[in-house]
């Protein structure tokens, strides 16, 4: 079986053009709140190394730089997780990978909510919501649509 974590990018400035937005003093805060605990269970074993993909927008580069930098693993940019991207070109994506690697994407609204319900519930249509800096864990054997279980989903709030 294989797992997924999916990101949403810490809270962002407002600012055009949009790809270019960056976090907050409040989004670096949640990024690196996020970052200490996926270390933690990291150093409890219970997480494995993630291969780190981010969007090429500066506000997700900015909070999986701070992921990566707490993990000790490189970052990596897609392309195609931007927020109005086509979650079954990342389904497609995901089934190219190798099997029982742990992966995690860092993106934005409403891909992060759409590809999550698309994963578990086999369709989208408003998606589901994620807090900034929210992380949902996935489980499938297959990343198609319907195929994934959702295991655990935490916002920043909930580790304070």
């Amino acid at each position: 079986m294989s797992s997924l974590l999916i990101m949403r990018h810490g809270e962002a400035a407002p600012g055009f053009p949009d790809s270019q937005r960056i976090l907050t003093p409040q989004g670096e805060s949640e990024a690196a709140g996020m970052a200490r605990w996926l270390a933690a269970r990291r150093a409890k074993g219970e997480l494995a190394l993630p291969s780190l993909y981010a969007s090429p927008y500066a506000r997700a580069q900015q909070t999986a730089g701070i992921i990566a930098d707490a993990l000790g693993c490189p970052l990596n940019t897609l392309d195609f997780i931007t927020p109005e991207d086509d979650p079954a070109e990342v389904c497609d994506w995901l089934l190219t990978q190798p099997e029982s690697a742990l992966i995690m994407l860092v993106s934005h609204m409403p891909l992060v909510g759409n590809l999550t319900e698309l994963l578990v519930d086999g369709r989208f249509g408003q998606g589901l919501g994620f807090a900034t800096a929210g992380v949902a864990e996935l489980e499938a054997d297959v990343w198609a649509a319907g195929c994934a279980q959702l295991k655990r989903y935490t916002p920043p709030s909930q580790l304070a």
